[in-house]
């Protein structure tokens, strides 16, 4: 699969989905803050759980960057409400079981798994500035050290 071109600069344009505590989660209400939405490929698996739980750990810190964070599954609301509950997470998780959103990030793509190819999200990271720019992508990700890593971007 070729590399993706970078949307890093470019507008994103508002957005709605639906998420936990029975909100609709839309771009422009938050206007004025930084956003980190992080794709993780499901609710209750082993990777996905330690970034959800770092993220938690480090969610103080994010707000003191005038940060707000949200995860984004293609799992559903009542996954997400599950999976939010169990580890005591202080952030809203969307729910994108018709994959809008992934498409319009363009995070799915052809995985490795046990051997058999499966389409999934991969990984991936952006951090949306207060006007709606899209300023920070990751793809790809590891977990670990990758948290500390966004919450070092919205530092400076």
């Amino acid at each position: 699969m070729a590399d993706q071109p970078s949307i890093t600069n470019m507008t994103v344009p508002d957005f709605s989905a639906a998420m936990t505590g029975g909100q609709t989660f839309k771009l422009s209400d938050y206007h004025g803050k930084n956003i980190v939405l992080y794709f993780y490929p499901k609710d209750n698996t082993p990777g996905c759980t330690t970034e959800a739980m770092q993220f938690r750990d480090l969610h103080q810190e994010f707000e003191q960057k005038n940060t707000l964070i949200f995860g984004v599954s293609r799992d559903s609301i009542r996954s997400h409400e599950g999976f939010k509950a169990k580890l005591g997470l202080p952030f809203d998780l969307v729910a994108d079981p018709d994959e809008t959103l992934c498409a319009m990030f363009n995070v799915m793509k052809m995985k490795n798994m046990y051997g058999k190819q499966v389409r999934g999200i991969e990984r991936s990271t952006f951090v949306i500035d207060g006007v709606g720019t899209l300023v920070k992508e990751w793809r790809g990700v590891k977990v670990p050290s990758h948290v500390e890593e966004v919450l070092e971007f919205v530092s400076h």
